[in-house]
């Protein structure tokens, strides 16, 4: 596979070998289908089924599964996270930003998107992976991708086709690649199979420029490089290398084009209401102006992240990594913490019951939305590996009225795995089971709690005790009985809610004063946890430092070589007849 220039994502054909169809439905107007939700009505031909070769049976790949890959994405800006997840994942390979724009397409003039990273870029074979199906070679537990098909599916989501430039340094080799995966091209020619044109270059120091990887022969070059300056936005091998120069040494360069229509005939991205955002054009929570209350209600982020990308992008990823920005139409998009919006906040451990000797403790955040707590806002934003997959997630809403009204909550679940578009967790025993006790802990926190924001005290009896908060233990007084009545009394004691601990607080208390020592645990805890999380930040930093010195002493290696490798080229010269560089000296 990775030997190809044109990779055939179904069989081992070259181009030269693969033939359009001759179906004249499969040559009908494009134009027609520009809409993603239409864009699947493919006229299939009478050919399509399994080739054989070799005396064996080989499945064809439909160009029409591009169309149908894609549409696991419901909501575009799933789409494009997926390709700002590639970008985050290359923090490993010294990326240090992610860029995302609108650019026009130079043959049309037409909008299209741009998304470029500064990482290691992709050698000839990664790329050609990058362009197949199924392959990942992501096997950290920290790498956020890991089916190899979020490439696919959020490109084909966004435009019908995608035009992929990128740079690489691998054993002291400087290559760079172009890829073309056209929806257009393959429909418009009327391929069965999927086709991805491809082009690679070296560069030569003989000549201190790239030329060409002949691995094929010349005619097989030429042929790939044809079809990229007929159906991308470049029309001359010098535009296409162009593109190059704004990459640097190393990192890839996306350009996705032909972005598709919306049911109205309208682009999906809207990149007018704001030139520093991009929006979903027409969404239905765009605030369309009203009163005061609902203003605030549309500017909190639980509203804005439907429709602004650069909001979404702000609470994508639970922790940034350090030297890491992510650049939305020229401008860093400001990481946001849901933690920040809470007042009144708890701290609440959950161990979830899994098979397995590994431990796993859920650190919950909770509280009550700050300056919103009426406004309807509520829900838990859930992280897997550091990628946001349920924003502001309700779960099963059980209970009536007002109860659970503003709270809020945050946890990083690790131990239940997410659908391959990382939009939902897959529905398991153990996420069914984190469901229950999410509803739990924002129901007790609001009975717990609501009169601190205006509502009425429940004061209600039999409430289940939270099992996995971490309260400090008060001193048995000297006073106290003995035996196990008086163990199981002080238990029930401990566990008391506050409201209904009249004893300890006194009826009289104001609600301020009956909740100051409440308050004081909560900074204990949340201090217990920013400690945990300190402590393991001052690791990771520590575990950089020493990658940090192995990769100074491996380029230190480098020089050295490369001066004693000087040293004798310049002997050699010298030794010539006619020594050039004494002469231009």
């Amino acid at each position: 596979m990775g030997s190809l220039n044109a990779l055939d994502l179904s069989s081992v054909d070259t181009v030269n070998q693969l033939s359009p169809s001759s179906q004249p439905e499969a040559l009908e107007s494009w134009e027609s289908f520009r809409q993603f939700w239409k864009a699947g009505n493919y006229e299939v031909g009478k050919r399509l089924g399994s080739t054989k070769q070799d005396g064996k049976y080989q499945l064809c790949v439909h160009p029409m599964f591009l169309h149908s890959n894609a549409t696991s994405h419901k909501w575009v800006f799933g789409a494009i996270a997926e390709l700002v997840d590639n970008a985050i994942d290359e923090v490993q390979n010294g990326a240090t930003f992610v860029y995302i724009d609108k650019i026009s397409n130079p043959r049309d003039g037409s909008p299209a998107l741009l998304i470029q990273d500064d990482g290691g870029g992709m050698d000839r074979e990664a790329v050609r992976r990058c362009m197949s199906f199924g392959f990942s070679d992501k096997q950290s537990k920290h790498a956020i991708g890991q089916y190899g098909n979020g490439f696919k599916t959020g490109c084909m989501r966004l435009g019908a086709d995608v035009i992929v430039f990128t740079r690489n340094m691998k054993n002291r080799t400087l290559t760079q690649s172009i890829g073309l995966l056209s929806y257009t091209f393959l429909r418009q020619m009327g391929y069965e199979r999927i086709v991805v044109p491809m082009v690679d270059y070296e560069f030569k120091s003989s000549t201190n420029t790239f030329g060409p990887i002949l691995e094929h022969g010349k005619e097989q070059f030429a042929s790939n490089l044809s079809m990229l300056l007929k159906w991308s936005p470049y029309g001359t091998e010098e535009e296409l290398l162009q593109q190059f120069e704004n990459i640097g040494h190393h990192g890839t360069r996306m350009v996705i084009y032909n972005l598709w229509l919306n049911n109205d005939g309208a682009m999906e991205l809207d990149f007018d209401s704001d030139h520093e955002d991009i929006y979903i054009n027409g969404h239905p929570k765009i605030c369309k102006g009203g009163d005061s209350t609902k203003s605030s209600f549309h500017q909190h982020i639980a509203n804005r992240y439907h429709y602004s990308l650069r909001a979404y992008l702000s609470i994508l990823y639970w922790r940034l990594p350090q030297c890491f920005n992510v650049i939305l139409r020229g401008t860093i998009v400001q990481h946001h913490n849901i933690v920040s919006d809470l007042k009144f906040p708890e701290i609440i451990l959950y161990k979830p019951h899994q098979t397995g000797n590994t431990e796993v403790v859920v650190v919950t955040t909770i509280g009550f939305v700050k300056d919103a707590p009426n406004l309807g806002i509520e829900g838990y934003c859930i992280y897997h590996r550091n990628r946001l997959i349920l924003p502001f997630w309700l779960g099963r809403k059980v209970t009536t009225g007002s109860v659970g009204r503003g709270v809020e909550g945050v946890l990083e679940a690790n131990f239940v795995e997410p659908t391959h578009n990382k939009q939902e967790f897959e529905k398991t025993c153990l996420f069914q089971k984190l469901d229950d006790r999410l509803k739990q802990m924002k129901d007790e926190y609001w009975r717990l709690h609501c009169e601190l924001i205006g509502y009425k005290a429940v004061r209600k009896t039999g409430l289940t005790p939270w099992q996995d908060f971490v309260v400090p233990k008060r001193k048995r007084s000297a006073k106290s009985g003995t035996g196990s009545q008086q163990g199981s009394n002080m238990k029930r004691k401990e566990l008391t809610p506050p409201e209904t601990d009249a004893n300890h607080y006194g009826k009289s208390q104001p609600v301020v004063k009956r909740v100051e020592n409440q308050m004081e645990d909560s900074r204990i805890r949340i201090l217990m946890v920013e400690n945990k999380r300190l402590q393991s930040k001052a690791l990771d930093l520590e575990k950089q430092d020493k990658e940090l010195n192995m990769k100074v002493q491996q380029l230190r290696i480098e020089l050295q070589n490369a001066q004693h490798e000087y040293t004798l080229l310049l002997q050699e010269s010298r030794s010539l007849p006619f020594n050039w560089l004494d002469y231009l000296l």
